[in-house]
């Protein structure tokens, strides 16, 4: 069983920065790819980005890429996402999720999400 709390979303300025955290509990965090989604009101959800197991490769939507950062500390059971330069349309609840068996396969478990809201 892992668990995944989300933390970090808020309001923020068109333009600014955010990171938000997932911690995992479980000693399965680092053999596991994550990923993180979202989803906005009335819109389906959306893959914003993934790391795999060790943090050595990354994939990230094109709506993301260049502006959002994906990393991970095995050490402290911990995936982080580095949003820079935010738009309104990055306003969303933000979920990461764990994928026991890599890159690639099903996500096992969820997080809540953190709302994330965006300002022009």
């Amino acid at each position: 069983q892992v668990q995944l709390v989300e933390s970090g979303g808020g309001l923020v300025q068109a333009g600014g920065s955010l990171r938000l955290s997932c911690a995992a509990s479980g000693r399965t965090f680092s053999s596991s790819a994550m990923g993180w989604f979202r989803q906005a009101p009335g819109r389906e959800r959306e893959f914003v980005g993934a790391i795999s197991r060790s943090g050595g490769n990354t994939y990230y939507a094109d709506s993301v890429k260049g502006r959002f950062i994906i990393s991970r500390d095995n050490a402290k059971n911990t995936v982080y996402l580095q949003m820079n330069s935010l738009k309104p349309e990055d306003t969303a609840v933000y979920r990461c999720a764990a994928a026991l068996n890599g890159l690639g396969f099903e996500y096992d478990y969820w997080g809540q999400g953190t709302q994330v809201t965006v300002s022009s």
